[in-house]
């Protein structure tokens, strides 16, 4: 007995290991990722075919696959009035439409990386699909960058047009004979194109109409038209079978990341400039504050406001900068209690026929206080801002206070200023005054030593706005910084004649200073911040001491800008000699490497 209990002891322990063994077998544990895209295995009709007139392509793959975002990224070329229907069945694509095709054209179905394989979502990279309703498939290609005007950064979105119609008008009513897409770093291509002469353009398509329709969209144009000749634009004839390229490894990517197609042609990205006068908005965002802003600045038409029934001096008026908005600040507590008010506006206006005309609108000005809750809420805080709570101030620094709302003269009886020496405070002799063009602002003057510690003490109700709120005290202890805790930058700029101007940017392409040049010479940007700069000219071409953008009905493209070809580093007291060749322009292109001469 017990020897038979011993031979069922062995066998259900090799039953049982047995049970894992295949169990570990049947059930993998990992390997390698799959890498690989689908793979075409067949497609009706073939890619590549002639005399094609049909309504339905099918493409077949080797494994079941997904379309990513197929609506933004499939595109037809020449461009259908209604964009094909797309579907899957199967391990198949469908492709539907009921547009009947144009003769002897070469049609080309662009699916950028949108069809990808349903377990890891592998992509085909630059898919295209290729018939002819004629006996040739066309096989001239054109290349070339977009690049935005002004930061000379490839634009997210931006699609290429190609018109064999060579009147201006033809972008702006017609669909164009050809139509690509950028890619992340503004390359384009588009291929199968019949030889010819040809306008080229590239637009930012606000209202997917495939043409320059909006005067606000974002455009660029050749001047000239471009001429396509097999001689130097040939591109071989897609063949029956398409071979797909495996994904790029992690490392392979990083290369290609550096790399930037070059293409035949430059295309340069604009927004054209307002035309239309008009008013673009009228916000009410305080019970006291009305604010009116115009798409132009008005000119000599003038820009002004009024409420009927209310005296002059029940509120201030304040101009920007421009003269393209008004702030209206209401003073006379029985008018800015109200909900609602009835305000008159004169502005430049640009009729129906292209006239501008003084245009007199009536604005009901509506603000409804926050009803009171049960839960009692801490009203906001009446702050000022100043300098002083950095903790240090770069010589000859305007010191300015600030608020959100008009400030009351201070009470300087509360306020000190003391140099701090030894722990022993030294009153500091000191003016406030207001601010003439921002009610808002105060101007703090005293003679600061460089070097040296002081401390700044308002105590409560020191500051205050014309509507009674009143500021908590504070207190900050700050340093005017020694020269030696900055940097300096001295430039070299040759190779240009005419104006330009040349700023200092962060490297976040933040304006920092600029300078205004009529010709070649030195400029110095001293006391700069510790860090990584930036540095761009602007071809100020029309000497408006600003950068003009570009107009398609005159013909004239945006000014050029070009960039120093490296960042610039700047340390604590260290100065540095740069020189620049401005000579070629709308180039950005930054390399790292070693700064040629010492700082000091």
């Amino acid at each position: 007995m017990n020897s038979g209990k011993s031979s069922h002891t062995i066998v259900d322990l090799l039953v049982l290991i047995l049970i894992a063994g295949c169990a570990k077998i049947a059930s993998p544990t990992g390997g390698p990722k799959d890498l690989d895209p689908p793979e075409i295995v067949k497609s009706n009709p073939v890619n590549g075919v002639t005399n094609f007139k049909g309504d339905k392509i099918v493409i077949t793959f080797n494994e079941f696959v997904i379309l990513d975002k197929i609506n933004e990224k499939f595109m037809v070329s020449p461009p259908m009035k209604k964009k094909p229907q797309i579907s899957l069945k199967g391990k198949s694509v469908i492709i539907e439409y009921d547009e009947k095709l144009k003769d002897s054209t070469t049609y080309t179905f662009y699916f950028q990386d949108a069809i990808r394989d349903l377990n890891e979502s592998n992509p085909i990279d630059n898919y295209q699909f290729v018939f002819s309703t004629g006996p040739v498939v066309d096989s001239l290609s054109v290349t070339g960058n977009v690049y935005n005007g002004f930061s000379l950064d490839p634009p997210e979105e931006a699609l290429v047009l190609l018109y064999r119609e060579l009147e201006d008008t033809a972008v702006i009513k017609q669909l164009p004979a050809y139509i690509s897409r950028v890619d992340k770093k503004g390359y384009f291509r588009i291929d199968n194109i019949k030889e010819g002469v040809y306008r080229l353009y590239a637009l930012k398509d606000a209202d997917n109409s495939k043409n320059f329709n909006l005067a606000d969209e974002e455009f660029a144009f050749m001047n000239t038209p471009i001429e396509i000749t097999a001689e130097n634009n040939f591109l071989p004839i897609v063949k029956d079978t398409v071979k797909v390229k495996k994904p790029l490894t992690k490392e392979q990517k990083e290369i290609a990341d550096t790399v930037i197609k070059k293409g035949e042609y430059q295309l340069i990205l604009y927004k054209p400039e307002k035309k239309l006068h008009y008013l673009t908005s009228s916000p009410r965002s305080l019970q006291y504050k009305l604010v009116y802003t115009l798409s132009l600045p008005p000119d000599s038409l003038g820009f002004n406001f009024s409420i009927p029934g209310s005296d002059t001096n029940s509120y201030f008026i304040e101009h920007s900068k421009e003269n393209d908005t008004i702030q209206i600040w209401l003073t006379d507590s029985t008018l800015y209690s109200k909900p609602q008010i009835s305000s008159l506006v004169w502005y430049p206006f640009t009729d129906s026929t292209g006239n501008i005309i003084l245009k007199q609108d009536t604005i009901l000005m509506r603000f409804i206080i926050p009803r009171a809750t049960r839960a009692r809420v801490k009203p906001a805080a009446f702050k000022v801002n100043t300098p002083f709570t950095a903790g240090a101030l770069i010589p000859g620094q305007q010191i300015l206070i600030k608020s959100q709302t008009p400030l009351r003269a201070p009470d300087t009886s509360k306020i000190r200023l003391y140099q701090i020496v030894d722990s022993i405070k030294i009153k500091t002799p000191f003016t406030i005054e207001k601010d003439k063009k921002n009610s808002c602002t105060l101007i703090l003057s005293a003679k600061l030593i460089q070097g040296k510690t002081y401390l700044f003490i308002a105590d409560s109700t020191a500051f205050g706005n014309i509507y009674g709120q009143q500021a908590d005290s504070t207190g900050s202890k700050f340093v005017v910084r020694n020269n030696d805790t900055f940097g300096k930058l001295t430039l070299n700029i040759n190779n240009y004649e005419g104006n330009r101007i040349i700023q200092l940017l962060t490297n976040e392409e933040k304006l920092v200073r600029e300078t205004k040049m009529d010709k070649d010479g030195k400029i110095i940007f001293p006391l700069l911040n510790q860090g990584t700069y930036k540095l761009r000219v602007i071809y100020d071409i029309n000497n408006d001491g600003k950068w003009t953008t570009g107009d398609f009905a005159s013909g004239r493209q945006p000014e050029p800008v070009s960039f120093l070809p490296k960042r610039i580093l700047i340390k604590e007291n260290w100065e540095l000699d740069e020189d620049w060749d401005i000579g070629e322009k709308n180039i950005k292109k930054f390399k790292i490497e070693p700064t040629k001469r010492p700082g000091r």
